[in-house]
């Protein structure tokens, strides 16, 4: 098995790829995290999507692909240039592309639940954890990516790291796979009180 080629990759990918370069940005995730986002959401019907850190859009097409004709997806990203990007390649009614400051938007959010979310910001992820994981559904994917050392990780974020990476592991309301693949990734469910471990 091959795991590096892949015959399903978003059309608008490439365009987004090459916006993005142009801008420097060196934060997007990589083909084998967006074709697992599609898997993941695939499994939703009608679901209801949440990305925190759209960035230029490259995981959000791949989140697209997976979506059926009922599902919805709220994508927050804080800065202009890129959501443009993701918003002129993307152009979906299923998606709604919000910009915004993500510990503001997730501090004011008071719309339904969702069945999955892309935690690929600092809000949502190191940040404001607690409240978003309470927007997650019983039965609901959380994943998270870049839990391997990453070339623009600042100073002192190894432990940081290392210490969410714990702090997940001792939840009794979530189950946890941790992936040494891609960037690293964790997919996390969050499970029934009743039946928490």
């Amino acid at each position: 098995m091959q795991d590096h080629i892949f015959s399903d990759i978003p059309v608008q990918y490439k365009n987004i790829a090459d916006a993005t370069s142009k801008l420097s940005f060196n934060m997007a995730s990589d083909l084998h995290t967006g074709s697992l986002l599609k898997t993941l959401v695939a499994s939703k019907q009608s679901g209801r999507i949440l990305e925190l850190g759209t960035g230029s859009g490259l995981a959000t097409s791949w989140i697209l692909k997976g979506m059926d004709k009922n599902a919805k997806l709220i994508t927050v990203e804080n800065n202009p240039l890129l959501l443009e990007i993701a918003k002129q390649q993307l152009d979906d009614t299923r998606i709604d592309f919000v910009l915004a400051d993500g510990y503001e938007w997730l501090q004011n959010y008071a719309g339904e639940k969702f069945d999955l979310i892309f935690a690929d910001a600092m809000p949502g992820k190191y940040d404001l954890f607690e409240e978003t994981l309470s927007l997650l559904k019983t039965s609901g994917f959380y994943i998270i990516d870049d839990m391997l050392p990453q070339p623009n990780w600042p100073d002192g974020h190894a432990q940081g790291v290392e210490d969410f990476i714990i702090l997940l592991e001792k939840r009794k309301d979530l189950t946890l796979t941790k992936l040494n693949w891609s960037t690293g990734l964790i997919i996390a469910t969050k499970i029934h009180k009743k039946f928490s471990r």
